[in-house]
């Protein structure tokens, strides 16, 4: 077994060494004021060695236990509340060095009572040499740059704290925290790093205007994007620009100033925190052989990155796309050479194919992300969408079942329920094999159904910032359209987590939160362009909906051990190889397919 390899302490050498050296100091200076008042009010006695066996026995165990708690290696903020209890804990070992030390002398009596002082002595000056370190860098590392600007910071929890932590100890910073707010009452006498909190959200354009603020931060980092939505807009009619700290996702550990960033478009749709069960995860995933097909797509490579986290016994990607599997290795490795056997090219449109890749991996998880999406583009050709989304499901399907994997996991589409167009309805059936598959097999094949993805290829954010750049104009189908919205990183977590714990057949919808207005996230996207943004309302595109749901009208959907997670039973469809219909070139032919358990559609 290889071992871990050790890296350098990043706290300076000379830093652990002096904080070392001043408690040696303090309790050094404790020790001798202690016995000398001793001496002055009892008399000689305790003769000199006694006293020197006593101060020495103390102080020798006082630091050693210190360091052995970390208080030397950088662990811990100087003169922070967890470093003081450290304190505390390492004294009393050194109390009983100095009793152990009186019964060896035979010091008596005037021995203990001086070992029993001069540990709370040597504490007491510990923590005031600590205090005024603290008053210090309070005094002088103060933000110095005379352009900072005056900074409302939104929330007293922790994700405050640490912002107001971090830019009232950095010099130079672009902002002075001036006040604080929040919508916990019982924090409203609340002071942080001297920045008291003055109210909540319905505050915030009188805090604005009493501070001669010009800039507001939401300090939370679990915040979801209706939370952004709502303080953003608040905040910029009081006349504030916005920023935000990353996500919980993306913060590790303390914050840096530069973490704080301006509101963006992804903040205001995207945030849904998902809590997910490590565990249940790494039990589905640690060890095992991973197929994912689609790899190189938005869906399929973050799976492939997230997948890879939990360690399984090998990871295959599998896209009929050479560049996309380039991508996803580049962001896998930090190069690609396209040389890696775990990188698969191949059509799932080819059973044969499938068959062949199926025995070489032998998986025992798959992940099947391989799909065409493109709602326009498919509606003109449907029989595009048969041969990749049904036909090329269904040879997965069939090698999967023919090769034992156990686990099966369908990536599906809120396109899938109620169905309406080519895309849909494919999707919709693509639920329906896989329930087939799990129903003949007694395996765990189950689908997942979310909506849009922001950051995937195509989604409305990277439309509408290719038309801001070309000048516009921003195209809206309709003026009250709406969509769901989540992150790709949001959406496969969540996606792990239901191929975890879903049952065999089902098909487990994702909490998308509440559906967004595209109008107003053109309007929004428009009034912050530097140049004249025009919106154009084009109508709806044939097949599309004007608001998408989750769940069907006939589907009553089961609550999970997950909030965010909704069980649903589909009924299966059968299209094995033996009974797969004829090529469907119609979305009547599809629906017809989809509707019913024959699978045989009618010629047009």
């Amino acid at each position: 077994m290889t071992k871990r390899p050790r890296h350098p302490n990043p706290v300076p050498l000379v830093r652990r060494v002096g904080q070392a050296v001043v408690d040696l100091g303090v309790w050094i200076a404790a020790s001798a004021a202690v016995l000398a008042a001793e001496a002055a009010f009892t008399g000689p006695s305790l003769s000199w060695a006694d006293r020197l066996a006593i101060g020495l026995a103390m102080v020798t165990v006082q630091l050693s236990v210190a360091f052995a708690l970390g208080l030397y290696q950088g662990r811990f903020w100087y003169g922070s509340s967890r470093e003081s209890i450290r304190l505390y804990v390492a004294t009393l070992p050194s109390v009983a060095a100095g009793e152990i030390a009186v019964l060896a002398s035979g010091a008596g009596s005037a021995g203990a009572i001086c070992a029993l002082l001069i540990a709370p002595t040597a504490l007491g000056a510990s923590q005031v040499s600590r205090l005024a370190h603290w008053w210090r860098r309070r005094r002088f590392a103060r933000p110095h740059n005379p352009s900072a600007r005056r900074l409302i910071v939104f929330g007293a929890g922790d994700g405050g704290e640490l912002a107001l932590r971090a830019l009232t100890r950095a010099r130079n910073v672009r902002f002075v925290p001036v006040a604080l707010l929040d919508d916990d009452p019982s924090l409203r006498r609340l002071e942080i790093e001297h920045v008291p909190v003055m109210g909540d959200r319905h505050d915030i354009e009188a805090v604005a205007r009493e501070t001669n603020a010009d800039a507001m931060l939401i300090a939370i980092p679990s915040a979801t994007s209706d939370t952004i939505r709502t303080l953003t807009q608040l905040g910029r009619t009081s006349g504030l620009d916005v920023y935000v700290l990353p996500g919980v996702d993306e913060l590790f550990g303390a914050i840096d100033p530069n973490d704080i960033r301006p509101v963006t478009e992804l903040d205001l749709l995207g945030r849904h925190p998902v809590d997910i069960d490590i565990d249940t995860i790494a039990n589905f995933i640690t060890d095992r052989r991973v197929l994912i097909t689609g790899a190189g797509g938005s869906i399929g490579s973050e799976l492939c990155r997230q997948v890879q986290r939990f360690a399984p016994a090998s990871l295959h990607m599998l896209d009929c796309d050479d560049s996309g599997l380039h991508a996803v290795e580049l962001s896998l490795e930090g190069r690609a050479l396209l040389t890696d056997d775990r990188l698969v090219l191949a059509d799932i449109r080819d059973a044969q194919r499938m068959r062949e890749v199926f025995d070489a991996v032998r998986p025992d998880v798959v992940f099947h992300a391989a799909a065409l999406k493109h709602l326009t583009l498919l509606e003109r050709f449907p029989i595009e969408a048969w041969r990749t989304n049904v036909q090329g499901t269904q040879n997965v399907l069939d090698a999967a079942l023919e090769y034992g994997v156990e686990h099966f996991v369908n990536i599906s589409t809120d396109k899938a329920a109620e169905p309406s167009s080519v895309l849909g309805w494919s999707k919709r059936i693509t639920e329906r094999q896989t329930a087939s598959a799990a129903q003949r097999s007694g395996r765990h094949y189950v689908s997942v159904r979310f909506g849009n993805v922001l950051g995937s290829r195509g989604s409305v954010l990277e439309i509408f910032e290719a038309q801001i750049r070309s000048g516009g104009p921003l195209t809206v189908t309709h003026e009250d359209a709406t969509r769901f919205f989540m992150t790709v990183t949001e959406a496969v977590r969540l996606t792990m987590n239901a191929a975890a714990i879903g049952r065999g057949g089902q098909v487990m919808v994702l909490d998308m939160g509440e559906p967004v207005r595209i109008a107003d996230v053109a309007r929004r996207l428009a009034a912050a362009s530097p140049r004249p943004i025009k919106i154009e309302i084009t109508g709806l595109r044939e097949g599309e909906k004007l608001h998408e749901t989750l769940l069907a009208d006939g589907e009553r959907g089961e609550r999970s051990s997950h909030p965010k997670i909704t069980h649903v039973e589909v009924p299966p469809i059968d299209l094995t190889s033996s009974g797969l219909p004829e090529q469907c070139y119609t979305i009547d032919q599809l629906a017809q397919v989809g509707r019913s358990d024959s699978a045989r559609p009618s010629r047009a």
